[in-house]
């Protein structure tokens, strides 16, 4: 009998043939349904639907609740109205990461936070830490279940299944009741692959009916189901940090290259003068592509040469199932940064030769 914690749609993985699941933080989740290539080239052309439910969703409600998440996050939350998202962070008073997350504003007085699983228990001690006078925490993460539907067709898919104009929704927007087979979902357009694509968010009783509806409408549009595999060399392309590796409690936003997310100029928050700090001395870190030159792969934690001496290491590797290139993110000190600089990754007790690169390595094409 396993200990791992499973998610409401795990019954029906078997239903795709014979999924390879892992141990993910403490959660037994799917690395491929059927092969990690195959499911990555049907996100970037066709469309892919994720299960992750195992995210963590955290209600912030109250008089005050605006002001509290203000305080906790980094990103200007005074700059959504009612059915807006932003991409922000928790920093602890040194300037790390506490975790990267999502902002939903359903009302004044009522946001969703969307936080890393393996982060769920911390997180809410964090939030519990600093909770504030008319403001109250909800941690309804086991309620709810999260299915991810990336890809150029997710829009048409989407719309095969429900008559609300979801079609309308830009980037960071959501809709919060919308019917899909006569069951409520809160659809944003968000999603972690560097495609086009809608998160729903629906009560985990119902994942299973929302998900076998979205993968009969999807048939006709190459709809696959994809794991943790693809979805983490599709985020990898696209730059899109993972906490543990790009981001941690010992590096900070601005080292990560998410300073956008950053608004030090909207007053006070966890973090911000220890920010100020590293940014009027000179960020010390960067995070920068990597590609090889020699024949290797780079993988996470890695190190990183430099004249002859240690300036970092890589966060993420690998071969990039788009481009065939073998290519890292590397998180090392800023003086080797620019574009063109020739470092070292030892591979197997071997420095084999790489250069700083242009990332994100992929862009969708906006038509």
């Amino acid at each position: 009998m396993s200990d791992l914690k499973r998610t409401p749609l795990f019954p029906i993985y078997k239903q795709y043939g014979t999924p390879r699941v892992i141990d993910f933080g403490g959660w037994e989740l799917p690395v491929q349904f059927t092969g990690i290539q195959k499911e990555h080239d049907a996100v970037r052309q066709q469309a892919g639907l994720f299960d992750v439910s195992h995210m963590g969703e955290v209600m912030i409600t109250g008089l005050h609740a605006e002001a509290y998440v203000q305080k906790l996050t980094t990103n200007d939350v005074t700059k959504l109205i009612n059915g807006q998202a932003q991409y922000s962070l928790m920093c602890n008073e040194g300037g790390g990461v506490v975790d990267d997350l999502l902002v939903y504003r359903l009302e004044a007085d009522r946001f969703m936070l969307v936080i890393n699983a393996s982060n769920i228990d911390k997180d809410m001690e964090w939030l519990q830490s600093h909770l504030i006078e008319g403001v109250q925490l909800n941690n309804i993460s086991e309620q709810t279940a999260l299915l991810a539907l990336q890809g150029p067709e997710a829009e048409a898919i989407l719309c095969k299944v429900t008559s609300v104009p979801v079609h309308e929704l830009k980037a960071f927007s959501f809709l919060p009741d919308v019917e899909i087979g006569g069951l409520k979902a809160l659809v944003s357009r968000t999603g972690y692959t560097g495609e086009d694509g809608f998160e729903l968010y629906v009560a985990a009783e119902h994942a299973i009916e929302v998900w076998t509806l979205l993968m009969e409408a999807g048939e006709a549009y190459g709809l696959q189901p994809v794991g943790l595999g693809a979805r983490d060399t599709l985020r990898f392309e696209a730059k899109l940090p993972l906490y543990g590796q790009e981001l941690s409690a010992l590096v900070s936003p601005l080292e990560a290259s998410v300073g956008f997310f950053v608004k030090l100029d909207k007053g006070d928050f966890i973090g911000r003068e220890a920010l100020i700090r590293q940014k009027e001395s000179g960020i010390p870190r960067k995070l920068v592509g990597i590609e090889m030159v020699d024949r290797g792969i780079p993988r996470s934690h890695y190190p990183v040469y430099a004249d002859d001496r240690l300036i970092g290491e890589v966060t993420t590797g690998t071969q990039s199932p788009t481009l065939k290139r073998n290519l890292g993110l590397a998180l090392i000190e800023a003086g080797y940064s620019g574009l063109g600089t020739e470092v070292w990754v030892e591979i197997r007790e071997k420095r084999l030769k790489a250069i700083v690169v242009k990332a994100p390595f992929y862009k969708r094409d906006h038509k």
